[in-house]
């Protein structure tokens, strides 16, 4: 067995490629780092340094050593962070998303929901999703897209739909269905933290000026005050604190926007192994889930 701090100095030997430098990132003495390489080739058997006057210089066997020993202090740490998580996601199983949406539905039907469970508003990355699962970081993870790798599901749970409120007086306003393409040019107050929504509004209405809000207080201040068109979701006026759900505004009309960009899926994302204890949060969450616009132009408001 070879210590870990031995394979520690060898690792920041072989990136920081003098004594001088390895003994300082590692606080640690030039003769302390010395007696370790010499007790390293000692267990291996092997001649891991060439030794010039003034310098150490790792042979191609010791270049060897150094990258499989990154690997090794790698996997012993991820040894430690995957029990550690899962210990803590028996006490405390998370929940956690790529997109704000589903957080709503969550918030509605939190006290149906175990009292132990943690939400974590912190969005992550899609990219991010299969370590978090499998380093047992999180029980649960919402996606705008399905997961396709090994001992992971992804369970559909609904879609997403985006909307534009729009003042009734405006042109746009009249149009029997709404596109992206029909509401370029125009400035348009939008809540900071909105995940994925942000990049597709961007891409799709390149010529529109974003207002962008970190605060509802300060959104529902400017929705008041102001004629400016703002986006919703099916999802969105569920939350009592959504400016549409306080009715702030009787002079807009609620359009849902046609593009096939603007209907979002969610998947509920989770290790195989945890679907006992996934799967009544997720026929609760559908039973919740509201139903899509229709997609024509809604008369009712």
């Amino acid at each position: 067995m070879i210590d870990p701090y031995l394979l520690t100095e060898l690792t920041t030997f072989y990136q920081v490629g003098t004594l001088t430098k390895t003994a300082e990132q590692l606080n640690m003495t030039q003769p302390s780092i010395t007696r370790g390489m010499q007790k390293l080739e000692e267990k291996l058997g092997v001649k891991l340094f060439e030794r010039h006057a003034n310098r150490l210089v790792l042979t191609k066997t010791g270049q060897l050593a150094a990258i499989e020993a990154e690997k090794l202090l790698q996997n012993n740490q991820d040894f430690v962070t995957k029990i550690r998580n899962f210990d803590q996601l028996q006490h405390r199983p998370t929940i956690m998303a790529t997109i704000p949406g589903p957080f709503i539905i969550l918030t509605m039907i939190k006290a149906r929901l175990s009292a132990d469970l943690f939400i974590s508003h912190d969005l992550i990355k899609i990219a991010e999703i299969s370590d978090l699962l499998q380093q047992n970081a999180a029980l649960l993870v919402f996606s705008n897209q399905e997961l396709f790798a090994p001992q992971i599901e992804s369970r559909y749970l609904g879609t997403e739909q985006l909307a534009v409120d729009l003042n009734r007086n405006m042109a746009e306003a009249k149009r029997p269905r709404l596109h992206f393409a029909d509401i370029t040019g125009h400035s348009f107050i939008v809540y900071g933290d909105i995940g994925v929504w942000r990049d597709i509004i961007q891409q799709e209405i390149p010529n529109a000026n974003f207002m962008y809000q970190s605060e509802w207080q300060a959104m529902k201040e400017l929705i008041k005050f102001s004629d400016f068109p703002y986006f919703s979701t099916n999802l969105s006026r569920l939350d009592p604190d959504n400016p549409i759900s306080q009715n702030l505004d009787d002079n807009r009309i609620e359009l849902p926007i046609s593009d096939a960009s603007a209907q979002m899926p969610i998947y509920g994302n989770y290790l195989t192994v945890n679907a006992h204890r996934v799967t009544p949060i997720l026929k609760i969450v559908q039973a919740a889930w509201p139903p899509n616009f229709p997609l024509d132009q809604l008369e009712n408001h």
